[in-house]
């Protein structure tokens, strides 16, 4: 008899330690779900990275064009006609965001 109520004990502390290891791993904190929602996020975060990336690139580039020691004359030009909204006569302009 003694013998079987130590049976049952072990196995029902088995089944709750089961039960709340399962429930942790399903609804938990560090869930499944959560870590797919983290690699998810992650994901996203470094297509946002990147795309900030070829962007301070391009800008890199064009401040490097103004910079005294390379400045551009076609550079300032197309600049200083786009700040004034100066235009001669017989040119044609085509603006385009940057």
């Amino acid at each position: 008899m003694r013998g079987s109520r130590i049976k049952l004990t072990i196995t029902m502390i088995c089944l709750g330690a089961y039960a709340f290891f399962g429930w942790h791993a399903k609804y938990g904190a560090r869930s499944f779900s959560y870590q797919e929602s983290v690699r998810e996020r992650l994901a996203m975060v470094k297509l946002e990275r990147d795309r900030l990336k070829t962007r301070r690139q391009a800008l890199e580039a064009h401040v490097k064009l103004l910079r005294a020691e390379s400045l551009d004359a076609d550079m300032l030009d197309e600049s200083a006609r786009r700040m004034l909204g100066y235009v001669r006569p017989d040119e044609i302009v085509s603006l385009r965001d940057r």
